[in-house]
């Protein structure tokens, strides 16, 4: 049985959803605190982050913001306006944020050369080894899998994990200041936005999810949503595990050095 789902409560209580989307995100918390308590986010906070993982994690997470928007018209291809409530609210919101999209991959570009990785290496860079994990499972998802899974672990799992470390990142004065001045707000616009208007995208995304499989979906279909859900998670941080890997190898540190 589907059951039509409209969510009457406010949108960023998880009281308003569905109890099978209640049990989704509470049992993938655990694994969501993996990414968002990640050893990389207190020793960038604290400006400790050296050369060589400030390029490897630009360099590395690039590959994902570049390809964002094409995730998410992966999963707009999958709609057809009419057949159902919840693919005009994924269609209609789809087409209204590919764009925002976009410019937050000029914004890492310029968070970018503010932490002294050039645009050059990041378009052109190779990529720290590992560090595809989460790129990779994008798109699989957004490719492969049904509209509902898609964007529960891209615009639900991956932006709202997101939303919660640029924003302890961003409230960090140490790191605020170790950036010039006079570039200091250009730099950290990537930051500044996702601290912010992240708050509420992910929630945006679960409604949708929730609008398209309904109240009362089968057991099956909310354990591979969940499964999507950990995967987005654990790619994410096996990426950023990746992007600290020279910190972690005194030996590789000293060879990228040299």
């Amino acid at each position: 049985m589907h059951a039509h789902f409209e969510r009457t409560g406010a949108l960023t209580e998880l009281s308003s959803y569905p109890g099978w989307a209640q049990d989704l995100v509470t049992a993938c918390e655990d694994v969501k605190l993996g990414v968002t308590s990640h050893d990389i986010w207190s020793v960038m906070r604290e400006g400790r982050l050296d050369a060589v993982a400030a390029r490897d994690f630009m360099v590395g997470v690039w590959p994902v913001i570049e390809r964002f928007p094409g995730y998410m018209a992966h999963n707009l291809l999958k709609t057809r306006y009419g057949r159902s409530q919840g693919e005009n609210m994924a269609r209609r919101w789809l087409v209204r944020n590919i764009r925002v999209e976009q410019n937050h991959a000029d914004y890492w570009l310029d968070w970018a050369e503010g932490s002294g990785v050039s645009r050059d290496d990041v378009l052109n860079g190779t990529t720290p080894f590992g560090t595809e994990a989460l790129a990779s499972w994008c798109e699989e998802v957004s490719r492969n899998a049904p509209l509902a899974a898609g964007m529960i672990a891209t615009n639900y799992a991956v932006e709202g994990a997101t939303g919660e470390w640029a924003q302890w990142v961003y409230e960090s004065t140490a790191y605020a200041e170790s950036f010039p001045k006079d570039i200091r707000a250009h730099s950290l616009r990537w930051l500044h936005l996702h601290a912010a208007y992240d708050d509420t995208h992910p929630w945006e995304a679960l409604e949708i999810v929730c609008a398209l499989t309904g109240t009362s979906p089968r057991a099956e279909d909310v354990a591979y949503l969940q499964e999507c859900v950990k995967r987005s998670y654990i790619s994410m941080r096996i990426t950023l595990d990746r992007c600290l890997d020279v910190r972690r190898n005194p030996w590789v540190a000293s060879e990228a050095a040299a």
